[in-house]
């Protein structure tokens, strides 16, 4: 194990079905942001649903391992397992809309996961918040714990979830495309924040994303998930300056700049595609960091 996250060969299919990960293998280590990048459809929600525990009822974990701060999960009983990743282990969802609950007060949100899962008490756990709305810049943190999520703005939201990630001191943070539903003036806010958060707490944060802007300025490594599998591990100055597998490049010389604004479309070979998994085999080796 190589890190206070390490995914060895997770397999994830649908039940009698279709895999949708294949031999996933990783490394999120403590104090650092890796990030896990691909295109839409390729499973990379789905690993850290596999992480969290929170795997649609129709998808089932096949083989390997999720060792997480040295235990693998998958070898404990599901409610020692469920303790152990709400102990260690949050979340930041992708639509703050959709993840805040529209008839709940935000106080109670903020606070449910501290007084419901650790056992802390109502009191101490509201104090917890007010500090953490402080710290991720929201004003008047009393009234904001009287609002309902359809007051405050999509940016606030997003603040709002990212307090409540880092509420119980998680050593594990998983970031779920956290941006997505952002303009790009609040998206440059967030990953300040998000990146401030992380270092001022020390946490392992795997951030999950399709942009590879963001991997650049948020990432020290980074994971390419491609048709299930990961193809590529590297530190981000390796991989924007070489990146290995031919799956890696052509996202790359896809990504929009000033020069080439739309990007350039690069088809990957199909021998490519037909071998993806003895290419990953080859690559996993010479790309690690």
């Amino acid at each position: 194990m190589n890190g206070y996250l390490s995914i060895r060969n997770l397999t994830v299919r649908v039940k009698g079905g279709a895999v949708i990960l294949r031999d996933v293998s990783l490394d999120v280590r403590a104090g650092q942001v890796h990030g896990l990048v691909g295109e839409s459809g390729a499973g990379k929600s789905m690993i850290g649903k596999a992480v969290l525990g929170t795997l649609p009822r129709a998808l089932e974990v096949v083989s390997g391992q999720i060792n997480l701060d040295g235990t693998d999960l998958q070898n404990l009983p599901p409610t020692d397992r469920r303790k152990r990743i709400g102990a260690l282990a949050a979340l930041i969802p992708q639509d703050p809309l959709t993840a805040l609950n529209p008839s709940k007060r935000i106080g109670p949100q903020i606070t449910r996961r501290l007084v419901d899962i650790l056992g802390w008490t109502r009191a101490a756990a509201e104090t917890r918040a007010l500090e953490l709305l402080e710290e991720v810049h929201i004003p008047d943190g009393p009234r904001i714990m009287r609002s309902y999520p359809h007051e405050l703005s999509g940016g606030m939201r997003q603040r709002i979830l990212i307090a409540s990630a880092f509420a119980a001191e998680p050593k594990l943070i998983i970031a779920d495309e956290p941006t997505t539903a952002l303009d790009v003036t609040v998206q440059k806010q967030i990953l300040r924040l998000i990146n401030d958060m992380q270092a001022r707490h020390d946490t392992a944060l795997l951030f999950v994303t399709h942009d590879l802007g963001v991997v650049s300025k948020v990432c020290d490594t980074l994971s390419v998930l491609y048709a299930g599998k990961v193809v590529e591990n590297a530190n981000m100055h390796r991989f924007f300056m070489r990146p290995i597998h031919p799956y890696s490049a052509a996202l790359l010389a896809a990504t929009p700049t000033y020069t080439d604004p739309t990007g350039s479309l690069t088809p990957v070979p199909q021998d490519v595609i037909d071998g993806v998994e003895r290419e990953v085999a080859e690559h996993d080796v010479r790309a690690a960091p």
